[in-house]
C-alpha cells in the first residue's frame, strides 16, 4: 500500500474492519496517514482477525487499535466511540462498513432472518452515524481546517440499493434504506460542513460472496454481469473510500459512488431490448 499524508492527523472509525472491504479500507486509510479504530464483532475469531489488521497497519508504519462492538446494539456503539475518544481524543471519519447477508426465499424467511439483517445493515449504520454526528459537534474544530469539512461519514452500500435481488429481500431492502439514510443525513448535516456519502460496491472478491466466484463456472456467470470483465478487489473500494474521506472530495456530499465495473449498466440489455 502506497503511503501518503492526505489524512495525516485524522482519526477514522471503520466498522466491520476485520475482513474484506473493511480490512482493506482500514489499511488504506492508515497508509494515508489516519489513525484507525479497527472495529470487529464480539465473539468467535473476530478479535484475532481485528488484531491481525492492527498488526498489519503497525507493521506498515501506521497507527491503529482494535475495538470490539456489535453495531446493532446501541450501548456497544456508544462504547465504541468512547473508546475512540479515549485512544485518540477525537473522531473525524466514520466508515460505516459492517454488513451481513441472510438469504432465503420470501416464503421461508423468518422474522429473525429479516430483523438481523436490518439490525446490522441499516439500524447499525444509523446508530454509528448518529454517534459520529454527536462527536463531530462536541469536539473543538481543528483550526487548521478552516473552510473544510469538520466530519465525514461514509456508508458502504451495494449495487443492490438500485438492483433488485430475489431471495435477498432483507439485504436489498437494507441497502435501499442506506441510500435514503445517506442522502437525508447529507441534506441535514451539510450546513454544519459534515459530509455524508456512500460507496456502492459491485461484485468484490470477499468471503461474504465467495460462492459466486470460487469456481470457474461461478466466476464465468458472474463476469457476464460485469461489463468491465473482472471481479473487483477490496482495494478498489478502499481507494475510493480514501478519496471520499479526504479533502480532494471536499465539495462532494450526498452522493453514491458506484464501484462495480459497470454492473449497474445492466449488461444483459446490451444489444437487446
Amino acid at each position: 500500500m502506497q503511503h501518503t499524508t492526505e489524512l495525516r492527523g485524522r482519526v477514522a472509525v471503520v466498522t466491520g474492519a476485520s475482513s474484506g472491504i473493511g480490512r482493506a479500507t482500514a489499511i488504506a486509510l492508515a497508509a494515508s496517514g489516519a489513525k484507525v479504530v479497527v472495529n470487529h464483532r464480539t465473539g468467535g475469531d473476530s478479535q484475532a482477525k481485528g488484531s491481525a489488521v492492527v498488526e498489519t497497519i503497525q507493521r506498515n508504519g501506521g497507527t491503529a487499535v482494535a475495538a470490539a462492538a456489535d453495531i446493532s446494539r446501541e450501548a456497544d456503539v456508544d462504547h465504541l466511540f468512547e473508546q475512540t475518544a479515549q485512544h485518540f481524543g477525537r473522531v473525524d471519519i466514520l466508515v460505516n462498513n459492517a454488513g451481513i447477508e441472510q438469504p432465503s426465499p420470501i416464503a421461508d424467511m423468518s422474522l429473525a432472518d429479516w430483523q438481523r439483517v436490518i439490525d446490522v445493515n441499516l439500524t447499525g449504520h444509523f446508530l454509528c452515524a448518529r454517534a459520529a454526528a454527536r462527536a463531530f459537534r462536541a469536539q473543538p474544530p481543528d483550526p487548521g481546517r478552516q473552510n473544510l469539512s469538520v466530519g465525514n461519514i461514509l456508508f458502504i452500500s451495494s449495487v443492490h440499493e438500485v438492483i433488485p435481488w430475489a431471495f435477498q429481500v432483507n439485504y436489498a431492502a437494507s441497502k435501499g434504506g442506506i441510500s435514503m439514510l445517506m442522502k437525508s443525513l447529507a441534506q441535514e448535516l451539510a450546513p454544519e460542513r459534515i459530509r455524508v456519502n456512500a460507496i456502492a460496491p459491485g461484485a468484490i472478491r470477499t468471503a461474504i460472496n465467495q460462492p459466486a466466484w470460487d469456481t470457474p463456472e461461478s466466476l464465468a456467470k458472474l463476469l457476464a454481469l460485469i461489463p468491465y470483465g473482472r471481479i473487483g478487489e477490496p482495494e478498489d473500494v478502499a481507494r475510493a473510500a480514501v478519496w471520499l474521506a479526504g479533502d480532494d472530495s471536499d465539495y462532494v456530499t450526498g452522493t453514491t459512488l458506484f464501484v462495480d465495473g459497470g454492473m449497474t449498466l445492466y449488461p444483459e440489455f446490451r444489444g437487446a431490448g
